[in-house]
């Protein structure tokens, strides 16, 4: 019954943050007319939750990380459901919109680095796997229907309404934590008597004691950067050179089902029977997924026709909807559970920043260069080294993701069940993996 909660809240928000990003496009580009206004509000959001992001963590391994998410969660729905009631009435300033874009950039920074903690007390070890792949499964179906509701939502009834609809996800999400009873004690963590820079520095020695940690930690943030470079030239090359702007919706739909598709990949990772799939080396496993990247990027520095540009991203998108459950239970295994939130906020921050600086390097790097061509080349060739190549290190050919001595798997929609680690009781895991506001492409990870 716990996960079925922390199941249920997590994909109604999630089909909640799917909905409003289209809608927060065309308010902002109705009442100011302004692209630059469109780009201040989306730095007004990002800006607050890469800098707070390491705190976050610090606060969810000091405190309850229930308590942190739930915080967030009221503050999140609070700023949503003003912006929508403004909307609504037709007194939409876009200050207010700047201002509720920092308080939620801020709230996430705090609740996003509280999602491992919570799987890891509510699901014993072997069956990680299974539920972080039914969180990916949830959020891949609302990265392919939710654009579509949102842009009905704005056509129909108003952009306001999206709004509305992602605060009640929200406090749909609160509930549900405050619904869940977890079979561990509240345990306040070391960290609790530790200043915040020792705090921050011990998450950080934590992740770099682990080989397979830090070295695929790069690969990700470097194919962050290389889907800034692709999501910023993609849409002139579809449009000019592929086809036209329907080669482009394709070709982020596809990614939004190949998310999917890999996301149910990945349930069966560690489960017995038929279609189980072996758990052994799974970050290798994961890495060599991720690495499948390269060949959009390559398609699009062809250019190849539409069809192909298409097939390619959505398979590689495949890749990352199999990673990311896959990465979170190998995190959630191996990290110590004291520093757990710390790890999952520097791993998020490492990811995050890297693509903001995609987005700047990719048309500097196509005007030096004369064309889209040899950056999208170089990203194909940097993607496919960090990724694949982590294959030369130790801990990440010879990590396994269960200890020989994991207790029998449980179905982690089932009945509650201990917790082996002793874990401080989690929370929020709505935005294990975040959207780029932008675009219908899901940043990776994390």
């Amino acid at each position: 019954m716990n996960f079925r909660l922390i199941w249920l809240g997590y994909s109604l928000s999630a089909f909640g943050d799917a909905v409003v990003p289209a809608a927060l496009a065309l308010a902002v580009i109705q009442a100011t007319g302004s692209a630059s206004a469109l780009a201040l509000v989306l730095a007004c959001g990002s800006v607050p939750r890469l800098v707070l992001l390491p705190i976050g963590g610090v606060l969810a391994d000091r405190w309850s990380p229930r308590t942190v998410a739930i915080v967030a969660d009221v503050a999140r729905a609070a700023v949503q459901i003003w912006i929508g009631v403004e909307l609504v009435a037709g007194t939409f300033r876009l200050t207010d919109i700047a201002v509720a874009a920092a308080v939620s950039g801020a709230a996430a920074a705090f609740a996003l680095p509280t999602g491992g903690p919570l799987v890891s007390a509510t699901v014993p070890p072997e069956g990680r796997p299974r539920a972080n792949g039914l969180l990916g499964v949830s959020r891949g179906a609302a990265g392919v229907l939710g654009p579509a509701v949102g842009g009905t939502l704005v056509l129909t009834v108003g952009s306001g309404w999206a709004f509305v609809v992602d605060a009640g996800t929200f406090v749909v999400s609160a509930i549900a934590l405050a619904l869940v009873r977890l079979h561990v004690p509240v345990a306040r963590a070391a960290a609790a008597v530790v200043p915040m820079r020792r705090a921050l520095a011990e998450g950080w020695r934590e992740l770099g004691r682990h080989d397979w940690l830090w070295t695929t930690l790069i690969g990700h943030g470097i194919w962050n950067l290389s889907a800034a470079v692709l999501m910023t030239l993609g849409p002139l090359i579809a449009v000019h050179r592929a086809g036209g702007e329907a080669v482009w919706v394709a070709v982020t739909q596809a990614g939004a089902i190949g998310i999917l598709a890999g996301s149910v990949l990945a349930t069966r990772v560690g489960a017995t029977g038929r279609f189980g799939i072996n758990p052994r080396r799974p970050v290798l496993w994961a890495n060599l997924a991720l690495s499948a990247f390269s060949v959009p990027l390559l398609l699009f520095a062809v250019p190849a026709s539409a069809p192909w540009l298409v097939a390619g991203y959505g398979l590689s998108m495949a890749g990352l909807g199999f990673l990311n459950p896959v990465w979170v239970s190998v995190v959630q295994q191996h990290v110590a559970p004291d520093r757990l939130a710390r790890v999952n906020s520097w791993d998020m921050l490492i990811s995050y920043s890297a693509m903001p600086l995609g987005y700047a390097l990719a048309p500097l790097a196509a005007t030096q260069f004369g064309g889209e061509a040899v950056p999208l080349v170089i990203a194909a060739i940097l993607v496919a080294v960090s990724t694949a190549g982590t294959a030369v290190v130790p801990g990440v050919r010879n990590l396994t993701l269960f200890p020989k001595t994991s207790a029998p798997a449980a179905d982690p929609t089932g009945a509650p069940t201990e917790s082996p680690d002793p874990v401080p009781v989690a929370a929020d895991v709505r935005h294990l993996t975040t959207p780029d506001p932008t675009t219908a492409q899901r940043t990776l990870r994390h």
